[in-house]
């Protein structure tokens, strides 16, 4: 017991003196950087940390690198079987070789491991590792500005027999220019199809069409099918799924009357930001909820929609801003670099939330309705795997 009790004492004995050691370091160095305030600037600047975010691999600077690459182990491989066969052009017919030690020589080559591959594989059709400009030809009627109409026209509906309602309304009060219509599953009525219901949206001037799932009378995914003008087989299908209850961290589906402070929209047209959506997969997908909204906002109503991509999920919030004059006890705007912004010294903002708040999880694209698609080519331009959260630092958008 003596043993144990003095082996536990020298034990706090050390933690004591390693706590006093750092204590005082950490105040002479209080005390250095107060005289020299350089000192804290650049211990600052030297222990930033690294996010996640700011690990984000590059996609389309790694398949160049990965296409350079390639072509260099090709082209080595074109001038070492160049000078294989000069070599053999001088070499005498007649040679004393033996043609036992040749068939060794293939036996030996035949058993090497064949080495991986440095180029990229094209054989598959949902490649979505694409630049802007092939984005373009892929999604002409999605990236092309004369194909988009002026003043969208959504409709908004549910699965049979659904319960979520309210959510539905919601939406409608989210989305200028939106029209929802209960999709009912009565037994002596027709059971319309998703690609029913979206001929007759074409049929009547809708750009988009939004479905609403649910689950356990809660809202579970979310179809966007966007509607180009008059070609039906041109329809892009972006699936994305609502994650409720995952994890603390994800917020779920908030109603507006929920949240602390909240005010009521006025029905002006919001303002958009699109946050964070750097990938062509993300591009497609901002484009696709940017078409939801109308190029015009009403400024005079200060309301703003964002879509904030951060690591693959899309946070969404609505508020309201007014300007006003800066308090005495606040700091000034600051800008990217950390300087203050200029000619705004003297003012701040103030948000106040609208609601109500959702997260969105992509799914899949594809092209044509439905999960197989109507274009037997290529019907799915990309799809969510579970393997692809393997590397937490390689994003989809």
């Amino acid at each position: 017991m003596s043993t144990m009790a003095s082996h536990r004492n020298r034990t706090v004995a050390q933690k004591t003196s390693r706590a006093k050691e750092k204590r005082e370091r950490r105040f002479a160095r209080k005390k250095d950087e107060k005289r020299d305030p350089s000192l804290r600037a650049a211990r600052l600047a030297k222990n930033k940390p690294i996010t996640l975010d700011q690990k984000r691999l590059d996609l389309q600077a790694l398949r160049r690198r990965r296409l350079q690459q390639a072509e260099g182990a090709e082209r080595q491989a074109i001038e070492a079987a160049e000078a294989a066969n000069d070599n053999d052009d001088h070499d005498d017919a007649d040679s004393m070789l033996d043609s036992d030690s040749d068939h060794e020589m293939e036996q030996d080559h035949g058993n090497q491991k064949r080495e991986s591959s440095l180029a990229p594989s094209v054989a598959s059709t949902s490649n979505m590792d694409l630049t802007p400009e092939v984005l373009l030809a892929k999604f002409p009627m999605l990236f092309s500005p004369e194909s988009r109409p002026s003043e969208p026209k959504i409709l908004i509906t549910t699965d049979f027999n659904a319960t979520i309602h309210h959510i539905a309304a919601a939406f409608q009060s989210i989305i200028p220019n939106s029209q929802y219509v209960r999709r009912s599953a009565h037994h002596y009525g027709h059971k319309y199809s998703v690609r029913e219901i979206t001929k007759f949206a074409e049929n009547r001037g809708f750009s988009s069409l939004i479905v609403l799932r649910e689950d356990n009378k809660r809202p579970s995914a979310l179809d966007l099918i966007d509607i180009p003008s008059k070609v039906l087989e041109s329809q892009c299908l972006v699936n994305m799924f609502a994650n409720y209850c995952i994890t603390s961290a994800i917020s779920s589906w908030v109603d507006g009357k929920k949240l602390p402070g909240h005010g009521v929209s006025q029905g002006f047209h919001p303002e958009l930001l699109l946050n964070n959506f750097n990938t062509p997969l993300g591009l497609c997908t901002a484009k696709v909820l940017q078409s939801l909204f109308p190029a015009s906002p009403e400024l005079a109503g200060r309301e703003v929609c964002t879509f904030h991509n951060q690591r693959d999920y899309i946070f969404f919030r609505r508020h309201r801003y007014i300007f006003r004059e800066r308090r005495e006890t606040e700091k000034s705007v600051v800008a990217a670099d950390g300087k203050n912004m200029v000619g705004v010294e003297n003012i701040r903002s103030g948000l106040q939330e609208l609601g109500p708040r959702f997260t969105l999880k992509l799914r899949r694209i594809s092209k044509g309705i439905g999960f197989a698609g109507s274009d037997p080519n290529d019907p799915t331009h990309w799809q969510w795997k579970a393997k692809m959260e393997k590397n937490r630092k390689r994003f989809n958008l």
